[in-house]
C-alpha cells in the first residue's frame, strides 16, 4: 500500500517535522508500507480557476490518485487551514480518496485552535468518504524545540498511537475492499 503523507502548507517546518515523526513510528508498525511526504513547499501552486493546470499540480492529483491512504499535516493560520490546502482538496476527484484511510495532525501558536482540524479538515476527508482515525494529534509551539524537533513525551506518545491506529485503518481497507470485491492497488 502506497501512503501519501501530505505536509498541507508553504509555511515553516513544524508540519514536516510532525510527518517525519509519525512516517517513522507508521513504519515501525508495518513496514511494508510506501511511505512517501509531499510537501506542499516543493510545489508551483495554482489557484483552480479553469486554467490548464500546470505539471506539479498534475503530479499532485495523480499522487493522491495513486495513493491507498493519507496523513494529512496542517498548520493553523487564522483560524484555519491553509488556503493551499483547501486549493489543493479542489482539484481532487471526489472518488480519489475513497475508503482510503487518513489521519490528520496540526500544529498552532495557540492550544484554542485545535477543534479546527475537527471542524474544517475532517468534514472535508468525511465528504471524500475517507477513514478517516478518530484520533487527529493537535500540537502547540511549545512543544518543539528551536530546531523544530518535538520534545514532548505526551505528544510522541499520541503520534505513536495515532500511527498505530493508522496502520489498522489500513487493513481495515483491505477487508473492506476484498468484502465488496474491489480491486486494491
Amino acid at each position: 500500500m502506497k501512503i501519501l503523507l501530505v505536509d498541507g502548507t508553504i509555511f515553516g517546518k513544524k508540519t514536516g517535522a510532525l510527518l517525519q515523526q509519525v512516517k517513522q513510528y507508521i513504519a515501525e508498525y508495518d513496514s511494508e508500507l510506501e511511505l512517501e511526504i509531499l510537501s506542499f513547499n516543493e510545489l508551483n501552486h495554482q489557484i483552480l480557476d479553469g486554467s490548464p493546470l500546470n505539471d506539479d499540480m498534475k503530479m499532485m492529483i495523480q499522487k493522491f490518485e495513486e495513493a491507498d491512504g493519507y496523513v494529512f499535516a496542517s498548520p493553523i493560520f487564522q483560524a484555519s487551514i491553509p488556503g493551499v490546502l483547501k486549493n489543493a482538496f479542489d482539484m481532487i476527484p471526489p472518488k480519489a480518496m475513497r475508503y482510503k484511510p487518513a489521519a490528520i495532525v496540526g500544529n498552532g501558536g495557540t492550544y484554542q485552535h485545535h477543534l479546527v482540524l475537527e471542524n474544517q479538515l475532517k468534514p472535508i476527508l468525511d465528504y471524500f468518504r475517507c477513514f478517516v482515525t478518530p484520533n487527529y494529534v493537535y500540537t502547540h509551539t511549545s512543544h518543539f524545540d528551536e530546531n523544530n524537533k518535538i520534545i514532548d513525551e505526551d505528544v510522541q506518545a499520541r503520534l505513536k498511537e495515532l500511527a498505530r491506529i493508522f496502520v489498522q485503518y489500513c487493513e481495515m481497507r483491505k477487508a473492506v475492499l476484498k468484502e465488496n470485491s474491489i480491486e486494491i492497488k
